[in-house]
């Protein structure tokens, strides 16, 4: 009881803490509402300098939250895009705070109008579990572009690189410019319901709910980046080589724990057993073993683990044939398995999996495969494998999904002049690049007069004959 209360207490305080927080970020952004290019050139160019600085530190706090994470993985998913996306950041910075001219209508002359970029204020960012850096450096290199305070709150289940990345970001922004909170589900919770000028969330769609539901109440615009169920179609043509590998990067990589992993695979009937055979030799040749493999990233924890193997019970338990591609798994580092005879009454196949399980599912024509597609939520990535642009641009009018590799997996996400973003029940928002700056701004509307104001011809009282001289010309 006594520990309750102690908990209870310390948990107010922090959640005392965040809105004391808010309202310093709020103070300093009032004192500079409109922070320079140069200014927040300088920002990202600190932001770079100490990830190339402290890339080790990364790599060894990331790898202790999973038991064993790829170093190769962390530098290649999560330290060198971030990079990236400050350099471009960076490079077009000035381009997108220039002021827009737009056209002013011919009944509103003589006239201007011109649309100004202004930063929103304080934006929240709440950070998954999965690519804690890259997820966490991607928002905040587009709120700082875009001249925002930020608050960014770390998941509780990378505590090692959480209270690294605090230590690391308070050692070059103050904290009424940037703030890095960690804590648990309730401080998670009440970071959410902040009155923040933006909120990005990327999690799961089940979370998402819940932070739009806290969002709403203080009419927060939300970016939600959830994931869902991302599928991948083989075509009739394509060399099974070529679709297998590229499927078994996208899915092994993080050990499927991507948000944009392809989740299941629709194969021809025919091709069925061939691709099985083809996806088996791709992971085996990645991975020739996995006791004391440092390429083969953990499960992130026991809970991730017992719920993945949850899905295989079940699905077995429904009639689906397991096939594992490694004889057995060595403590949280989860032998890669394929699955074969799946239904939809299966858990696997009703949850996005997020982790090394691949179930793969045949169809007759590309008709059938599009429609089991369409017959689903929105996913937040589709990958389709054929060389037959006729079939390619089929797939791409006859489906929706937040973004498309062709031909490839995962790759469409590093793309810094694309905007990244799910649809439906994958989420809602852009960010990346230029968009990302969009996200964070306040893209502002000045039409501006002076003393000539050919508007008061059409004043009241009405009737005049000039008035419906207006009318005949313009209402046609």
């Amino acid at each position: 009881m006594v520990a309750d209360i102690a908990y209870l207490q310390q948990n107010q305080r922090d959640i005392q803490q965040l809105e004391q927080v808010l309202a310093r970020q709020r103070a300093a952004f009032r004192a500079n509402p409109l922070p320079s290019a140069e200014q927040r050139r300088a920002w990202l160019k600190a932001l770079r300098k100490l990830l190339v600085q402290e890339q080790d530190s990364i790599i060894r706090a990331i790898s202790r939250d999973f038991s064993n994470r790829s170093a190769d993985e962390t530098r290649m998913a999560e330290i060198m895009p971030s990079i990236l996306g400050i350099h471009y950041a960076s490079k077009y910075l000035k381009k997108w705070m220039r002021t827009s001219r737009r056209a002013v209508g011919l009944p509103f002359q003589p006239a201007s109008t011109r649309v100004i970029y202004q930063p929103l204020g304080v934006v929240g960012v709440i950070v998954p579990w999965n690519y804690p850096l890259f997820l966490a450096i991607g928002p905040l290199v587009g709120a700082l572009a875009a001249g925002n305070r930020v608050m960014i709150k770390m998941s509780e289940s990378t505590p090692e690189f959480s209270e690294l990345l605090k230590t690391l970001l308070a050692r070059i922004f103050p904290e009424d410019l940037l703030a890095v909170v960690t804590g648990d589900v309730e401080i998670g919770v009440a970071f959410s319901k902040l009155p923040f000028d933006h909120l990005l969330f990327t999690g799961a769609t089940s979370v998402g709910k819940h932070v739009m539901r806290a969002a709403a109440d203080n009419l927060t615009p939300v970016t939600l980046e959830l994931g869902g169920k991302s599928p991948a179609i083989v075509s009739t043509t394509v060399p099974l080589r070529d679709a297998a590998e590229r499927i078994a990067w996208g899915k092994t990589l993080n050990a499927g724990q991507t948000c944009i992993a392809p989740d299941y695979v629709l194969v021809p009937e025919a091709r069925l057993n061939d691709f099985v055979n083809a996806y088996r030799q791709a992971v085996q040749r990645f991975y020739p073993q996995l006791q004391s493999n440092p390429d083969y990233t953990a499960i992130i924890n026991q809970r991730q683990l017992n719920r993945l193997n949850g899905y295989i019970s079940d699905a077995q338990n429904h009639g689906a044939t397991v096939v594992p591609l490694f004889p057995e798994s060595h403590e949280r580092r989860m032998a890669h398995s394929v699955l074969l005879d799946t239904t939809d009454d299966m858990k696997v196949m009703q949850e996005e999996i997020f982790g090394p399980l691949l179930p793969v599912i045949p169809y007759q024509r590309l008709d059938d495969a599009l429609a089991y597609i369409n017959d689903r939520p929105r996913p937040l990535a589709l990958y389709y494998f054929g060389y037959d642009k006729a079939e390619q641009q089929r797939v791409l009018e006859q489906t929706h999904s937040g973004g498309v590799c062709i031909n490839d997996t995962l790759l469409h996400v590093a793309q810094d002049d694309a905007p990244f973003g799910g649809v439906g029940a994958s989420g809602m928002g852009h960010y990346h690049g230029h968009e990302g700056f969009l996200t964070f701004s306040k893209a502002k509307t000045v039409f501006s007069k002076q003393r000539f104001n050919a508007a008061r011809l059409i004043y009241p009282p009405y009737g005049k004959l000039l008035q419906k001289l207006v009318y005949k010309l313009f209402i046609r």
